[in-house]
């Protein structure tokens, strides 16, 4: 039986890691080769691409820009940035209305630097940050760059001192963190009090499935996406069974630019700079791999399927 090549998006249940869900996708198929694109906190639901087989080696090339819907809590300040850690700090939030919060979520549009939670998986000398911040150390978190596309205020309840927002945003932005500054803008502390994700790599949440409700046995539907689908964004080129038989053994193939299959989305390909990758195409329409140019007229082999020697 071949192994399955491709991709299944699950909707990630609240209460479970991002791993958890690639062991029971693992024994679901019965193999071993299973890996996630985008990891999610056990307490935040949505799209879970994860890919399967050989599939797992395309992930990097997948678009990485994320969406989101959540519910920042004003006036409280956590731990870790959100309801989950232990409160620190409590205060009063003012009176405020839509056009003031959505004059406050402006200043976060576009490109900006944000420091991410203490407890989050980014490397601090060598060391994961939440495993030092687990052990009492306070820890001057690096800014880096990470760009918000799309910042929509959904609702905001006075009563409640809770603003609802969508967020569509780069890989690597941190939704706790955007809560945490927006509280610090405003004077009275935030942090996030729930949060979906409603597309991740290319994939949308009206594309997820539950997980199954065993974790042993074949119990639910998993149905499995090709690759060609999430890579719609690449530049595509389709090879000659000649130049197939190079690709194959992982040397420079002659192309012209001429024969190259713009992608679908060029909006898309500009926000995820993976504009020097091709997606190859072999003679019988299936995924060959991934190319580089490497000059004008020839393409370097990235990825191979079905090497050979």
């Amino acid at each position: 039986m071949r192994s399955p090549f491709g991709f299944v998006i699950i909707d990630k249940p609240r209460g479970l890691t991002s791993h958890d869900c690639v062991i029971r996708v693992r024994r679901f198929f019965g193999i071993k080769r299973v890996g996630h694109g985008g990891t999610l906190d056990p307490s935040v639901t949505g799209v879970l691409p994860i890919a399967l087989g050989n599939a797992t080696r395309l992930l990097p090339y997948l678009p990485g820009d994320k969406t989101y819907k959540g519910t920042i809590q004003l006036g409280k300040q956590t731990k870790t940035d959100d309801l989950q850690g232990e409160v620190t700090i409590t205060n009063p939030w003012p009176e405020l209305n839509k056009e003031l919060i959505k004059q406050q979520l402006k200043k976060f549009h576009g490109v900006i630097e944000q420091k991410p939670p203490q407890f989050s998986s980014v490397h601090v000398n060598g060391e994961r940050a939440y495993k030092r911040a687990r052990r009492g150390e306070l820890l001057d978190m690096p800014s880096k760059s990470i760009t918000i596309h799309q910042l929509q205020l959904l609702n905001w309840s006075q009563e409640l001192g809770q603003i609802e927002i969508e967020v569509h945003c780069s890989a690597g932005t941190y939704i706790r963190s955007l809560a945490r500054d927006l509280g610090n803008q405003l004077g009275c502390g935030a942090c996030l009090a729930q949060l979906r994700r409603t597309q991740a790599l290319g994939f949308h949440i009206s594309e997820a499935f539950p997980l199954p409700n065993q974790i042993e046995g074949k119990e639910g539907i998993l149905p499995v996406i090709y690759p060609s689908k999430a890579l719609g964004h690449l530049v595509q080129l389709e090879l000659t069974k000649a130049e197939q038989e190079l690709w194959r053994t992982g040397r420079l193939v002659n192309i012209t630019a001429s024969r190259c299959k713009p992608p679908e989305n060029i909006d898309s390909l500009k926000q995820t700079k993976l504009e020097q990758y091709l997606l190859v195409i072999d003679s019988e329409g299936a995924i060959a791999g991934i190319a580089t140019w490497h000059n004008t007229s020839n393409i370097k082999p990235k990825v191979v399927f079905n090497a050979k020697g």
